[in-house]
């Protein structure tokens, strides 16, 4: 959908794909799908689910066993994020690093995307 060619909708960390491949192995599933929708202070929430099938519309990343699949909606939205598994004293959980993003707040569940107009330009220009 927004793909430019020989680069990867999404990077996924080691530390991600060891920890998402774990979760696939778990209970058989294909991968998990990653998302936004509307929802937080900001107004958009990142969301991840399992899979139990891929989508044919998905945009499929694979990496050292790990599979993320980004729904259709979502590509525009996640293109050139880096998707990382960070573990601390008090929590441990994927953290999206992501390019598109305006702003945040504070808790970091929720964000801001930039406009559309502007996403689509740079996804072009890329």
């Amino acid at each position: 959908m927004f793909a430019i060619p020989g680069k990867q909708a999404v990077t996924i960390t080691p530390a991600a794909a060891a920890q998402i491949a774990k979760l696939m192995e778990k209970d058989g599933h294909k991968g998990l799908r990653i998302g936004v929708k509307k929802g937080g202070c900001a107004g958009m929430e990142y969301t991840m689910e399992y899979a139990a099938q891929v989508d044919p519309m998905d945009e499929v990343v694979e990496q050292n066993g790990a599979r993320v699949m980004i729904a259709p909606m979502a590509q525009m939205f996640l293109f050139g994020t880096e998707i990382d598994y960070e573990v601390s004293l008090l929590e441990s959980g994927f953290k999206f690093k992501n390019p598109n993003v305006e702003d945040a707040c504070g808790c970091g569940e929720s964000i801001k995307f930039k406009d559309v107009a502007e996403l689509t330009a740079e996804t072009k220009d890329g």
